[in-house]
């Protein structure tokens, strides 16, 4: 039986770089729509937890995926969903929108 590996954390450091680069990612975001009104990351795809069972499903397993939340623990809980349910690449963005705010763009309000 095959180990399935657990999802990686990224800092908003890691990100921060991932974005710069031209590895393809798409990040994804887990929290409720007044959050995402809120302060969102610019190219986050909003997919709220609570709908994980409909969206799911529009995924392609094989592309990597970066998934936040506010904190993290929210984003924590998808990503072993979606490794669950054999996805390749699922990382979590350690600390959510409120460390990508306070590391990387301050612009982004914090809540």
């Amino acid at each position: 039986m095959a180990h399935m590996q657990p999802h990686r954390d990224l800092s908003a450091a890691d990100l921060d770089a991932l974005r710069r680069s031209d590895a393809p990612t798409q990040l994804i975001d887990v929290r409720e729509p007044w959050e995402f009104n809120l302060a969102c990351i610019d190219g986050a795809e909003l997919m709220p937890l609570g709908d994980m069972y409909e969206w799911v499903e529009t995924l392609n397993r094989e592309q990597p995926y970066v998934v936040m939340c506010h904190h993290g623990s929210r984003s924590a809980m998808a990503c072993a969903f979606l490794r669950a349910r054999g996805f390749k690449s699922v990382s979590n963005l350690e600390g959510g929108i409120d460390a990508w705010s306070t590391a990387i763009d301050p612009r982004v309000p914090r809540y």
